[in-house]
Order: structure tokens, then sequence, then C-alpha cells
């Protein structure tokens, strides 16, 4: 049976917003109060957070200067995540709290879309060991330094040779701790959590909550707007990052604004989607969504109510994939096709090559192509398996 994400669907916001976006399930363990209750009363899960806490203490007093060991103490290993999986298969029931989890959440927020064909009982373990996967992939990044998916933009920001690394490394590994009543998994992700804020790498919560802030504006525009006028619901500009740090907006970026302009003044389509991220180059302060936001509303006169931020984008598979997150999240009718409109090197990029690097670095085609309509414009549709949680992209899952 196909389970389809509902549009209407809320999803379950943490003050950390990088938690969420990037381990959904774990924020549903935590935040839905009768499961988080099951959870907490289960033996089992109770005595795997006993063996993790033992693991950290003894890390505390041996590890010393060894980054790598507080690492292992806090990641899950293979046995126990399959000890948690087969804990969550043993008590899961369609009525219980584990089985309203699926049906309320899991299923209807899109966000473990992949998984949609599986019985609810393996979406639940499926989701459950994306996400230690996450954290997993998150600590040997950002803790011990592996090399992520885009090394030249994505890095740790530490020396794993730097002696005050390792003294802040304990810290954190001791302050995961001090919770008195942990659930099994929450050491872990705290570790997680706090090694994107040390490497200043919580850029998955640029701009949030932008509801209320950045894309307000827009969004009570969204509500307002007749579809029926417009033969696309929106016109997506991919960002162009500079490679100088001080450039705030690349060349590309500006000529890629203007094209936009131009089919939103002809009644194209009622918004303007810009996307990018702070990529490029290492570190930079400037987001590439934003910078294009400001471009066009004081050079080229766009209204604020008229533009869409998408602020996390940080490849070009990710700006289609992120746009289709909006339209989906923002209530704009999905079977619109919506238009791209770009310099004509990445336009054909975009219709050609880029859906088989999507499959191939998502798992999945986040968009299907329409018609041509220029060397600069084309068509696309977006698919809703684009809601599916990145779990090796923790900068913009």
């Amino acid at each position: 049976m196909q389970n389809l994400p509902v549009q209407s669907y809320p999803l379950i916001k943490t003050r950390n917003e990088v938690q969420y976006k990037n381990y959904y399930l774990l924020t549903l363990f935590q935040q839905l109060p009768e499961l988080r209750k099951m959870l907490a009363a289960d033996t089992a899960l109770q005595s795997a957070l006993k063996s993790k806490t033992a693991q950290v203490n003894e890390s505390l007093k041996n590890c010393r200067a060894e980054i790598s060991c507080y690492a292992k103490a806090l990641k899950f290993s293979t046995a126990e995540i399959a000890d948690i999986s087969n804990r969550l298969a043993a008590i899961y029931s369609d009525n219980n709290a584990l089985g309203k989890l699926v049906m309320n959440h899991l299923i209807p927020s899109g966000c473990y879309a992949m998984y949609s064909k599986e019985t609810h009982k393996d979406l639940l373990i499926k989701a459950w060991e994306q996400d230690a996967k996450a954290i997993n992939y998150a600590i040997g990044v950002y803790i011990e330094g592996n090399k992520p998916n885009y090394p030249k933009i994505d890095s740790i920001s530490f020396s794993s040779k730097d002696k005050e690394y390792a003294e802040l490394t304990a810290a954190s590994a001791g302050l995961t701790l001090q919770n008195k009543d942990n659930l099994f998994f929450e050491p872990a992700m705290q570790f997680a959590l706090t090694a994107f804020e040390l490497n200043e790498r919580n850029d998955a919560a640029d701009y949030e909550p932008m509801l209320k802030g950045v894309n307000l504006a827009a969004f009570n525009q969204i509500k307002k707007t007749d579809w029926k006028k417009y033969p696309y619901s929106l016109i997506l500009v991919p960002g162009a990052g500079p490679e100088e740090k001080e450039v705030a907006l690349s060349a590309g970026g500006m000529i890629r604004c203007r094209l936009a302009a131009l089919q939103y003044q002809k009644g194209m389509a009622p918004f303007i989607v810009v996307s990018g991220g702070r990529v490029h180059p290492y570190k930079t302060k400037f987001s590439e969504a934003y910078e294009m936001k400001k471009f066009l509303m004081e050079t080229l006169q766009i209204p604020e109510s008229a533009i869409i931020m998408e602020p996390h984008a940080r490849h070009t598979t990710t700006n289609l994939r992120n746009c289709a997150r909006l339209m989906f999240r923002y209530g704009m009718p999905i079977d619109k096709p919506g238009m791209v409109c770009t310099v004509k090197s990445q336009s054909y990029y975009i219709t050609d090559i880029l859906l088989e690097r999507c499959k191939k670095e998502l798992g999945y085609y986040p968009y299907k192509n329409g018609k041509r309509l220029s060397e600069t414009e084309s068509e696309f549709y977006l698919n809703t398996t684009s809601l599916q949680i990145d779990f090796d992209e923790p900068l913009d899952p």
C-alpha cells in the first residue's frame, strides 16, 4: 500500500531547528508525551541507555586526548542499532503509541517517504535505523573529522591534533549525561547537535522559523493567490555562489535574478523562489538566497510578498528538492508546474543531466521535467518523495 504525505500535516518542531530537520523520528520520540512515557518505561530501552551511559563514563575516565575514543563511546554500534530495532519491533502494535506515531506522523510528514511501501512496523524500524545512521554520520564528520560528501565546503573546523579540541570534545561528551531523564538515544543525539554548534555548522537552521520572518509576506500572499491566473506556480532561481570571501552576490546570481524578474513581470507566476545557502567559499557569511532576495527587491523592485527564500540548498540537486518541499509545506498547488529560470548552461544541465545525479545522491528523482520553454527556462513538476530526510547531508538534510 502506498502511504502518501499530507499537505496539511504540521511538522512537530523543536527549539533547535537542526534537530527536527535531521532526526524527525527521534524528535517525535522526545516530544509526544504518551510515546515518551512508553519508551521511558521500557526496561530493554532503559538498559540500552544504561549501557551507553557506562560507555560515556568510561570514555571520560580513559580517552584523554583521543578524540575518536569519545566518538566511539557515543556513536551507535551495529549491534546497538539492531537491538533497538528488534525491541521497537517487539513492542510495536498498530493501536499503541508506536502505531499511532507511524499513522499520524511518520507517513503524513513525508520525512521517511522512501519507505512508504513498507508495512507500518518496518517503516518505523527503517526510520529509526536512518536516524541512528544520521547521528553516527554527524559524529564521524564533525567530531572525528571524516570526509563529508563535499569536503571543500562542508568539512570539520578543527584539527584532530589540537589539544584544546580534545578538551572540548571531552566536555561535550560529559554534558550528554547531565539530563537525568534521558531516553535511550538522547546522549548520542545531543553529542551530534553540540558538534554542529562547535563547528558553527547550524546551517540547517538558517533564517528559521522562515514563516515568521523572511517568508512571512510571501506566505500570507500564497493564501490569497488565484492560481488559475498563472501558467506556473513559481519561478525557481538556483543560486550561484561567489568564490571570493568578500563578494556577497556573484555576477551569475545577478543575471539569474534579472532573467526571473522578466518572467515574473510577464505574469508567468505569482512567486519567485531564490534558492541557495551559505556555501561558497568555505564557511562564507553570505547566503545566496538572502542576497538574491535583496537584489530582487532593491535593484529590480520586485515586492517582498512575491519572493520566497530557500536558504538551505548547497547543490543544484537540492535547489529543486528544497523548492518542491517549500511548495508542499506552504500549501501551493502541487500538480501545477513550476518554472526554472537560469543561465543556458545550467538550464540544460537541469533538464538533461541532473536527474541522474539526483538519483545517485538522493536515491530518487525530486522532480520531473516538463517542456523546455527557451534557452534559459524549463518546466518542472515536483515529486513529494522530496520530503525524505537525507541522512548524510546534515547541513541541509
